[in-house]
């Protein structure tokens, strides 16, 4: 598949236009909520990494990003709070995580888990040119391994099953990420590591340009950065699903995020009968391997 050989898939018209709709007008509240801090699981601007600060209602920052779209706290309606629960859950982007999350192994529908589920927005304080929207530029990184890893140790690690995949939905026309196709096989050549950390000019860089309703599927150990325009709309769904075979070691990493918290209290209600059933199986196997 087109993710084993370059290391993300494109996937284009992945949303309905009324889905479109009925998600921006979700994230369109939450966003002016959480600008005003209001909610305060957010990633702000200036820091790449967490923990981020949070903002206050008397003291709200700029922010790029929005965590925690399933919490069961977020200052939403119902019908805007279900209106992400259903698009995590949808069965035909679980069908594609199905297929993804192993490439080249065959996975069951009872092998998903439940992770994370985030929002990557405008960054600064509003998405108006000059009204306190600000570039943002995350530097060269892979996700699973620290930049400081040497070649062997790349190696080594880019050598060992990911058990996840993880996505972009895009609401509005984004070509905010910037990959190097290929890379999330090998370990980075001399070039690729002389390159500055928030250059242009990294050897076979590419954009990836999504249209409202797009999906892309990526390795997150693929050398990858992201480039955002203050005075862009964007806000751009980002999740990740995982397969059992990860164990430990994977509900770690997914459990130091905070979802540990919360995800007890999601609520499905708004979940068909199949669908229900299959969100409360993911969301069991985290119990069980966070358990472990």
């Amino acid at each position: 598949s087109q993710l084993t050989t370059t290391g993300y898939t494109h996937i284009p018209s992945f949303l309905s236009p009324s889905q479109i709709l009925t998600l921006r007008a979700a994230a369109s509240t939450l966003t002016e909520l959480a600008r005003q801090g209001h909610w305060p699981h957010v990633r702000t601007v200036g820091k790449q990494f967490p923990p981020w600060p949070s903002p206050t209602p008397s003291s709200p920052l700029p922010i790029w990003g929005i965590q925690h779209l399933l919490h069961p706290s977020l200052p939403l309606s119902p019908e805007h709070k279900s209106s992400f629960t259903k698009i995590y859950f949808e069965t035909s982007l679980l069908t594609l995580c199905t297929a993804l999350v192993l490439p080249g192994v065959s996975t069951n529908p009872s092998d998903l888990v439940m992770e994370l589920f985030n929002m990557l927005i405008t960054p600064g304080t509003s998405p108006a040119p000059g009204d306190g929207g600000q570039d943002f530029e995350l530097r060269w990184h892979r996700d699973a391994i620290p930049w400081s890893a040497t070649t062997e140790e790349e190696e080594e690690m880019l050598g060992k099953p990911a058990y996840h995949t993880q996505y972009n939905i895009a609401l509005y026309d984004d070509d905010s990420l910037v990959v190097v196709p290929g890379s999330h096989s090998q370990p980075r050549t001399e070039a690729e590591r002389n390159t500055g950390a928030y250059s242009e000019d990294m050897p076979g860089a590419s954009r990836v340009v999504l249209k409202a309703g797009d999906v892309v599927f990526y390795d997150n150990n693929i050398l990858h950065r992201g480039v955002y325009k203050g005075g862009k709309e964007r806000a751009t769904l980002h999740g990740s699903v995982g397969h059992v075979g990860g164990s430990t070691a994977r509900a770690r990493n997914v459990l130091q995020h905070g979802i540990g918290g919360y995800v007890g209290e999601c609520d499905f209600g708004c979940l068909d009968e199949g669908e229900r059933e299959v969100a409360e199986g993911m969301r069991r196997r985290l119990f069980e391997m966070g358990k472990d």
